[in-house]
């Protein structure tokens, strides 16, 4: 984002890695939350028990699709896989 100036202003930036593998689902949905949810530290009790209680129900769906979309596509993968020939290589796949 463009300040008045010109200047350009980021956010924070957080980094994380892992080794040999992709991000988990879990990962991924607590992601999507940061994005989708905030709950302001400074809110009353109640509201924030509440929104807490909220988050925690919407990571479950999204940890749920995610999961869900992963199948999906590696049942597609593992289709073109066959169909090219590539056993070998689908049946890897099918065993992820």
């Amino acid at each position: 984002m463009l300040g008045q100036s010109g200047a350009s202003k980021a956010g924070a930036v957080t980094v994380a890695t892992t080794e040999h593998t992709g991000m988990s689902v879990e990962y991924w949905a607590d992601r999507a939350l940061e994005r989708i949810i905030h709950v302001a530290p400074d809110s009353q009790s109640i509201i924030k028990e509440q929104a807490e209680a909220y988050r925690e129900r919407i990571r479950a769906v999204l940890v749920h699709y995610i999961r869900q979309a992963i199948k999906s596509d590696r049942t597609t993968l593992y289709n073109l896989f066959i169909q090219q020939g590539e056993s070998d290589m689908a049946e890897i796949l099918r065993k992820l």
